[in-house]
């Protein structure tokens, strides 16, 4: 694509969580391609990018988001990131439902919204589904994380009463070295100590960096959608076919098994849902014309590991 045609259809898109690890690449995706790019950042603005919001206090600095074409919400509690307890797990909540609810009521106050409101929120929607493959259409699962994901996507009501198109971007574990879940894998299968969790036979549903990218695009590009989209590769594969796969990209050993009670241990609460089985399917980001350049778990580790 040359200049003349970037430029003709250069958009102003603003993006919270901008310094994670999906905010940091989407961030870099957009800008490369001529897109002028706001980040929501918790401090007074400093610089001519930056857009100062409070999610906990329900404050956004609503005149920064003037002219916005697209909004892409991403900020959260790492639900990964410390051991689990009620304290963090309301942090959990809290995080993303205000953070919503602020971005949503902010939005729908611009005398001319946004067209498009990409809200990422996760597969945690579905609960755990067992070998069961589910899309789009299954109902929410029970328990924590789904309550969470249920309150998370209704607080942007405010948005879509306003008219804004608003779609949910419900993303599956990313396939990165530098940061989430797989942040903390790629370092223990290197030193040829990765194993299998548990028996193995839960799903992951997983998706590579690049595609998630490119997939949160493709949702702000495409006005036929709204509603739930999984971000999630065609073929989520099971824990024991991870660790293969890790071992055989990174050629190492992967002999060994956390068992189950010491992932309980260590993690807590969340032990649960990696112990969980997750088997979802990407079947509207599919139908909508979505191409993954890194569909299988070999790919999408490999593209992480620079191999």
């Amino acid at each position: 694509m040359g200049p003349m045609q970037r430029s003709a259809t250069r958009k102003r898109v603003a993006v919270t969580g901008a310094s994670g690890l999906i905010g940091s690449a989407l961030v870099r995706s957009l800008r490369a391609d001529g897109h002028d790019v706001l980040r929501l950042v918790r401090h007074p603005a400093e610089a001519a990018d930056e857009v100062e919001w409070d999610p906990k206090r329900l404050y956004v600095d609503a005149a920064g988001l003037v002219g916005v074409d697209t909004v892409v919400h991403l900020a959260g509690a790492g639900v990964g990131e410390r051991r689990w307890n009620e304290a963090y797990k309301q942090e959990i909540r809290d995080s993303r439902v205000l953070g919503t609810r602020a971005i949503a009521e902010a939005l729908a106050s611009l005398a001319q919204p946004p067209e498009a409101l990409v809200c990422g929120t996760a597969l945690g929607w579905y609960g755990d589904t067992g070998d069961r493959a589910v899309d789009e259409s299954a109902p929410a699962g029970t328990g924590f994380l789904p309550s969470v994901c249920v309150a998370w996507e209704a607080a942007a009501a405010p948005a879509e009463q306003a008219g804004i198109r608003v779609t949910y971007a419900r993303t599956g574990l990313v396939v990165a070295r530098e940061g989430g879940a797989w942040g903390r894998l790629f370092p223990v299968f290197r030193a040829g100590l990765g194993g299998r969790m548990g028996d193995g036979r839960q799903y992951w549903s997983h998706i590579s960096l690049h595609d998630e990218v490119a997939a949160l695009r493709h949702l702000a590009d495409t006005p036929s959608l709204s509603g739930p989209v999984n971000l999630t590769a065609p073929s989520p594969v099971t824990n024991r076919e991870v660790t293969a796969a890790m071992g055989r990209v990174l050629r190492r050993p992967t002999l060994l098994t956390v068992p189950a009670p010491a992932l309980r241990l260590v993690l807590g609460d969340f032990a649960q849902d990696v112990l969980g089985s997750q088997r979802v399917l990407p079947g509207r980001l599919l139908e909508s014309g979505f191409d993954f350049a890194f569909p299988t778990i070999d790919d999408a580790i490999r593209a992480a590991a620079g191999r």
